[in-house]
């Protein structure tokens, strides 16, 4: 009986009212935490996943040797991948395709790769203002690779260190 009583007059004072104005009164008046982007970044996280890129050998030839692995583990079917023999017996990718617009970015790719010659990288800000633009080509992953590099292997030393 006592238990109705008190039931009665949490409903009747509109005890959960009061207690959820409490939290919002308490964070009203907290100080605000506005990044002014993209003068100011928040930090990020070593795990970050972005933009796919094809790295070379330092001596320019392109690391990957047409295994398939990274098309064949990758869920979403985002990777396209043709290839041909050179005539020194050796396999290298003709076409290379990563749609974007299809991409996890769970890395499966990455971690597949025997020769690390995909990776994801660090950058965040690419767009596409249509669907074709985030057709990335064996040409346009390459260049992001020769690009970003030196960021490249400086992330890997750090995972390495890391690990």
């Amino acid at each position: 009986m006592l238990e109705k009583i008190r039931e009665f007059f949490k409903t009747f004072l509109l005890f959960e009212l009061v207690k959820g104005l409490a939290v919002t009164g308490r964070y009203m008046f907290a100080r605000k935490i506005t990044v002014q982007y993209p003068e100011e970044r928040t930090p990020q996280s070593r795990r970050f996943r972005g933009l796919h890129a094809l790295r070379r050998y330092p001596n320019g030839e392109e690391r990957c040797i047409a295994c398939k692995l990274c098309e064949a583990v990758c869920p979403a079917l985002a990777i396209t991948i043709e290839s041909e023999q050179r005539t020194d017996g050796t396999r290298r990718t003709t076409r290379y395709d990563i749609d974007l617009n299809k991409c996890i970015f769970c890395g499966f790719c990455e971690e597949s790769c025997p020769v690390d010659s995909i990776v994801e990288t660090r950058i965040l800000e690419y767009h596409g203002e249509k669907r074709s633009d985030l057709h990335y080509t064996k040409e346009m992953l390459l260049a992001v690779g020769d690009r970003y590099e030196a960021e490249i292997a400086r992330d890997r030393a750090d995972d390495a260190a890391y690990r």
